[in-house]
């Protein structure tokens, strides 16, 4: 290969490099230029807690310092093929070689160590600052268990049990009332993840994890279960409701209240208390007591239904209750299998439960 060559496909593979780089910024850019949308990809630029904005800060520290290195290595790369590159009449010869500069390897000694004791310091702080915060006396408890692909929600204080949609109020800064939560896991190894609110923390069994969250606007905050937790990982998603402090107290108050009953479906109830479903399910107010499944006490009071899976509509509840490996397969609720009739019952049922 000649020298012109191999200067050709140096400098090819440093412009790919550049081109990658310059992708990954424009992605970063767009994200952090998204507009709010309840819909859209869990966003790590837009921090709406304390923690994720202190892990969002930490991390644009760390960006910098390694951006800055790779430039000056990059760039001293770039001048070095330019600079020596292999010329017309060049004899072949190895230019001369330097040992022994103290100046040198004190350079690329010291100047590391300091790079890392820095960032380490600044990562320590950040640890410490989210993992002993104080607790005031307005913050919300809440344990959350990770099963196998669902969320439980227990709320202590309010004698409340709910699934898959978290709700929690805004913390006002100059009356903070953050909502700390305690991580559980039914059965094995889950990651409660939302972006915008904190980093991640895993669910482990017979282990007790903790972490909290300050919520600074209204809104819905969407994430993911971020550990591999078996087939259906990718759909054990996380919705979380920030309210405002009186619409807080209303769906607690709601939440409190029994099932509703209504004669006018007492067939769809029936079949609901003599089939397998009261095995894993739960209803205030009724025979049904599992434990297994979500809690249905007020499930149309919910958006989604298998873990933000699909859209809470009469349509989708009959295809989940058939068949619910048609929305999530590989799902642990057996296919119901009911005959026309029974189906439209139990479903009309279970639309009164709000």
């Amino acid at each position: 290969m000649s020298c012109s060559e191999r200067t050709r496909n140096l400098l090819g593979r440093a412009a790919g490099i550049a081109v990658l780089l310059a992708g990954f910024f424009l992605a970063a850019g767009l994200c952090a230029g998204a507009s709010p949308n309840p819909a859209q990809i869990p966003n790590i630029f837009k921090p709406e807690s304390t923690p994720a904005d202190s892990i969002f800060r930490l991390s644009l520290l760390v960006l910098t310092v390694t951006g800055s290195i790779f430039a000056v290595v990059f760039s001293l790369l770039l001048y070095s093929i330019a600079k020596f590159r292999r010329r017309t009449g060049d004899d072949g010869r190895e230019p001369p070689q330097v040992y022994g500069s103290n100046q040198v390897e004190l350079a690329w000694t010291v100047i590391p160590v300091l790079i890392v004791l820095v960032l380490f310091l600044a990562t320590a702080r950040v640890i410490h600052s989210i993992q002993d915060a104080p607790k005031p006396p307005d913050a919300i408890e809440v344990v959350a268990i990770g099963h196998q692909f669902w969320w439980e929600y227990r709320y202590p204080a309010q004698g409340i049990v709910t699934a898959n949609e978290l709700h929690v109020p805004v913390s006002d800064p100059a009356h903070p009332s953050p909502t700390f939560l305690t991580l559980l896991s039914a059965d094995t190894d889950h990651s409660f993840w939302v972006p915008r609110l904190a980093g991640k923390t895993d669910l482990i069994p017979n282990r007790v994890n903790h972490m909290w969250i300050d919520p600074h606007n209204a809104g819905l905050y969407v994430g993911q279960c971020a550990q591999f937790c078996g087939v259906q990982h990718a759909k054990m998603l996380l919705r979380v409701y920030v309210d405002s402090k009186e619409q807080f107290d209303a769906w607690v108050q709601a939440e409190k209240k029994p099932a509703a009953s209504d004669a006018a479906v007492a067939e769809g109830r029936h079949i609901f208390e003599t089939t397998a479903c009261v095995a894993c399910h739960a209803v205030a107010g009724t025979v049904a007591d599992g434990r297994f499944g979500p809690d249905l006490t007020h499930m149309m009071s919910r958006d989604t239904i298998a873990s933000g899976a699909a859209p809470n509509t009469p349509e989708q509840l009959k295809i989940w209750i058939q068949n619910p490996d048609a929305i999530k397969p590989g799902s642990l609720m057996p296919a119901m299998k009911l005959n026309e009739h029974d189906l439209n019952a139990l479903t009309a049922y279970l639309e009164t439960l709000r």
